[in-house]
């Protein structure tokens, strides 16, 4: 191909490209190029799509029907929720097929054997009364949340957000005691009918503080109750999604290998039926989400990829894999006993763990059936259909709820009790650094965490990145890519943003329930999504992908595809706004944070993480009657479905030929 000098490159005429060029864009783009001197490529520039910058905020413990349940979509589009399923009607009331999502006690008393989906059951005849747990009972400059003046929140928090989001951080708080049934619910509080529930219709609102459910790996999967024998063409993997309260009252959020207190009730894990409470956009909840969700795009089939909590999923946006004990120098171990998960019953309880919880049990070898917990949901896996891969090593102790990454902020080993040792598993971080792309991890607090501040509102179990020692052991590595919030909003404004940005808030705006808000969380992505649409060659070229870790235990209504050992879980929400993503559009396509993952690498063309990284599994294939279930599962979408890519039809035929090859249209 002969090439000329950059001083002549220029287009030939559009009259005799018109004359000369195929039809096809694709065809033109070619003939176009090959005629012209081409700089050098920048990798991270050099796309399958017109992004060339993907924004990921991950905020907390939200499931889909809880945010989005009573969502009405735009004209020509459908959605999944609690309102078109008839469970809900529309101003939050129970509706004609409320008993879909009924919920069930259970017993579970055999010490020798997990429960993941018991057989004896029965409904309730109304939900065990919601609990206030460790919601703030008062505002506090000193101990917040809420801070008591608008001074110490924007000395907080005053460049996280906008002026008018500040004050939300000075209301809410309950105004009674901590641990006790919430009677913010008034006279519903012990009749709550046994299904989902408005949380803001009755006593507390959408700018309250609200109690957090159980959101622990075996206890999830005891919520969601899968059994192929409850198979239905709508719902082939059988998860019935009937146990979230009695799981909530029956262990919680674990023993600790602790014994079951004396006078054990339904509030002694003080939570009750939190898990079924949801929020109503058709009354004024979620207003900001709402209105992006009308403009741009959500999925109603997008999933935490771990049953369980914060730290295994967040580790999933980085790795599309679960990490592993290790004896600290990147082999395979055993982990001390205490930390070995047995979700069986104590002698003389039902449902009270042997060995679990947030000073407990974390790890399991799902390679080993006969581990505590592990051959339920193995023999699960087995009798479907499909028989997906545990994807379990041999000798392999996985890590399955929080525990602290191996490294401190300043590259040093963590060496505090319940911490995962130094990990060696490879992350997308490693693909883009080979591949020269550039990237960064923005936490809010980094600064403060990194001095080792007690006060730091960063989330360590957040971020997929310090766990491993391939990054946190270089010091320049951590130095350009692990950075403060503060840095995302210059590098937004000087346009030096980098091609991909994950973004987590701190512990005060992450939305996660009785430590923040959900509105708090839409005030933390609307300064971003403000900031990035007021610099036009940024937005234009940008896709902002919002969503939730995980669903922090709240019921959801949606399918569930079991991809391996790990998940994945309940639905959680997934807005995506991008100038390639408006109309309102509701995406169908099966997807979990590892789509985040597939959707980099096939923008950049990138391969999978490594050979049984979950990024290796199939698009999926959707059957024109139900597009919710893949029919070649395991499947996991990359999200491009989300998008339209295709020309810009202008009015000017012209116009579609120089928009196809770069040129700007008459």
């Amino acid at each position: 191909m002969s090439q000329i000098s950059t001083s002549r490159r220029k287009f030939p005429p559009v009259p005799a490209l018109l004359a000369t060029v195929s039809l096809a864009a694709a065809a033109l783009y070619c003939s176009a190029a090959d005629s012209q001197v081409q700089p050098a490529a920048n990798p991270s520039s050099s796309t399958t799509t017109p992004i060339k910058h993907v924004i990921i905020i991950v905020g907390e413990n939200r499931t889909f029907d809880h945010v989005f349940g009573t969502y009405q979509p735009e004209p020509g589009e459908t959605v999944s929720n609690l309102l078109s399923k008839g469970i809900i009607r529309a101003n939050g009331a129970p509706g004609p097929n409320f008993a879909l999502a009924a919920q069930f006690m259970a017993t579970a008393t055999d010490p020798a054997q997990f429960a993941a989906s018991p057989v004896s059951k029965q409904p309730y005849s109304v939900l065990p009364a919601p609990n206030t747990g460790f919601t703030p009972s008062v505002a506090s400059d000193t101990n917040p949340p809420p801070f008591a003046t608008l001074a110490a929140a924007k000395a907080a928090e005053g460049n996280a957000l906008e002026p008018n989001d500040l004050i939300h951080l000075t209301t809410g708080a309950s105004g009674i005691a901590q641990e006790i049934p919430d009677t913010r619910f008034g006279s519903n509080l012990f009749n709550l009918p046994n299904g989902p529930y408005q949380i803001s219709r009755v006593g507390p609102n959408y700018d309250q503080y609200m109690n957090s459910p159980v959101h622990r790996f075996y206890q999830n999967w005891q919520q969601s109750d899968c059994n192929a024998a409850h198979a239905t063409h709508d719902n082939p993997s059988g998860c019935k999604m009937d146990l979230f309260a009695w799981v909530e009252v029956s262990i919680g959020a674990g023993s600790n290998g602790k014994a079951q207190p004396a006078g054990f009730t339904d509030q002694s894990t003080n939570e009750g039926a939190t898990a079924l409470g949801f929020y109503n956009v058709n009354t004024g909840d979620m207003p900001y989400f709402t209105q992006l969700a009308h403009q741009y795009t959500i999925s109603d089939n997008y999933h935490q990829p771990v049953m369980g909590g914060t730290g295994a999923n967040s580790i999933m946006i980085g790795t599309a894999d679960a990490l592993y004990y290790t004896d600290g120098n990147g082999h395979t171990a055993t982990p001390p006993t205490n930390q070995i998960e047995d979700p069986r019953p104590q002698k003389g309880t039902n449902n009270w763990y042997a060995q679990d919880g947030y000073s407990g049990g974390t790890y399991s070898n799902c390679s080993d059936p006969t581990q505590p917990g592990v051959g339920a949901i193995r023999q699960y896996l087995n009798s479907l259909p499909y028989h997906p891969n545990a994807n379990c090593a041999p000798n392999t102790y996985y890590l399955l709820n929080n525990y602290n990454p191996g490294y401190n902020g300043d590259g040093t080993v963590n060496t505090s009790t319940f911490t995962i040792p130094p990990s060696p598993v490879r992350t997308i971080a490693d693909t883009l650094l080979q591949r020269n792309i550039s990237w960064k991890y923005y936490g809010e607090g980094w600064t403060t965490f990194v001095a080792n501040s007690p006060t730091s509102v960063y989330c360590n179990i957040c971020n997929p990145f310090l766990y491993e020692t391939a990054i946190m052991t270089n010091s320049t590595l951590r130095a350009n890519h692990l950075q403060d919030t503060t840095n995302l909003y210059s590098d937004i404004e000087n346009g030096s943003l980098p091609a991909v940005s994950f973004v987590k808030p701190g512990g005060l705006l992450d939305g996660h329930p009785e430590s923040s808000k959900f509105g708090l969380y839409e005030g933390f992505v609307r300064k971003i999504v403000d900031s990035v649409q007021a610099n036009p060659a940024l937005w234009a070229s940008t896709a902002i992908f919002i969503t939730t870790d995980e669903g922090g235990g709240y019921y959801d209504s949606g399918y569930i595809q079991p991809v391996d050992f790990f998940g994945d879980g309940p639905r959680i929400p997934l807005i995506i706004v991008s100038p390639y993503s408006r109309g309102g559009h509701v995406d169908h396509q099966y997807s979990d944070h590892v789509s985040l993952v597939k959707f980099i690498e096939r923008n950049w063309s990138l391969p999978p993480i490594t050979s049984r990284s979950r990024d290796n599994l199939p698009d999926p294939v959707q059957h024109p009657s139900n597009p919710y279930v893949p029919t070649n599962a395991p499947a996991l979408g990359d999200l491009f479905d989300a998008f339209r890519f295709h020309p810009v039809k202008h009015s000017d035929p012209d116009d579609d030929i120089r928009g196809a090859i770069g040129m700007p249209p008459f």
